[in-house]
């Protein structure tokens, strides 16, 4: 199984968990874990909340492209 069954939005999203998950690893690996729970935090909440909006502006530009479109 790999990864051309998986839809393009789940693949991006295991290949963020796995590099976040990593990095923290990494950060406790060299006795920073400070700066792991930092990574944490941001790769669970600020990450996915950052291409939430991202996503959501793309989807408002497109329907204001439709809508224009449709009135001419």
């Amino acid at each position: 199984m790999g990864p051309s069954c998986l839809r393009p939005t789940r693949f991006a999203r295991l290949v963020l968990g796995i590099y976040g998950l990593s990095l923290t690893m990494v950060f406790f690996v060299f006795q920073a874990p400070d700066v792991a729970l930092s990574e944490v935090v941001v790769s669970t909440v600020g990450l996915p909340v950052m291409i939430l909006m991202a996503l959501r502006k793309v989807r408002q530009q497109e329907d204001e492209q439709r809508s224009s479109g449709e009135d001419e």
